[in-house]
């Protein structure tokens, strides 16, 4: 299982979803698996988050159905934060820890952030707004890895600069580094409909 994070504008959604195309792996975002249930789209219409307890239990009921169907799993920025590290952390009979192949962590400088969130245009994307999501993420992920190093799992950042295909050349190589038994079984060319799906179905959740 492979653990992807990235700040807003990194394109982590886009290249998790890229990277689970290859190779034939889950790939489970927050705001894909609430969406999918049907019972919080009002909450995340008007940009509220569900609460941690729920998020945990639904990420692991999706995680457990993809295991069950033979399927390894690339996580698209969970667990959010602390809290929700800390409550699997607290179950005893959780395996979730132990089937984490590897954190990755995309970097990307913040002005290249703000320029690239400010090309997708959107209303709610105000300066204020862009600099307190890039803060939140860099709060939870200083509070994320420690946890998970703790665990003995590994974490590499990997530079978020660069085209499309070198970013993710990058996250394939250290993919591959961490699970050589990974098998390519789709060769996709075309990133605008990955990316598209992946924005789509993501939508920024908590970003």
């Amino acid at each position: 299982m492979i653990i992807l994070f990235g700040p807003p504008g990194s394109g982590k959604s886009t290249q998790g979803r890229a990277l689970a195309d290859k190779y034939g792996l889950s790939w489970l975002s927050v705001g894909q698996i609430l969406r999918e249930t049907g019972k919080f789209n009002e909450t995340l219409k008007n940009g509220e988050l569900v609460d941690d307890e729920t998020v945990v239990s639904l990420m692991n009921r999706a995680i457990a159905r993809a295991n069950a169907d033979g399927l390894d799993v690339v996580l698209d920025g969970y667990p959010r934060d602390k809290k929700q590290t800390e409550i699997m952390l607290a179950d005893d009979e959780s395996e979730f820890f132990d089937r984490i192949d590897l954190a990755m962590v995309l970097d990307v400088p913040e002005d290249e952030l703000i320029a690239r969130i400010n090309l997708r245009g959107r209303a709610d994307d105000t300066e204020q707004v862009i600099a307190w999501r890039i803060s939140v993420f860099e709060q939870n992920i200083c509070s994320i890895l420690p946890l998970l190093e703790g665990r003995n799992i590994a974490v590499e950042h990997i530079d978020g600069v660069g085209t499309y295909d070198e970013v993710f050349d990058r996250i394939d190589m250290m993919a591959r580094k961490y699970m050589p038994e990974l098998k390519e079984v789709f060769n996709n060319t075309d990133a605008k409909v990955i990316e598209n799906d992946a924005n789509i179905l993501e939508k920024s959740y908590g970003e």
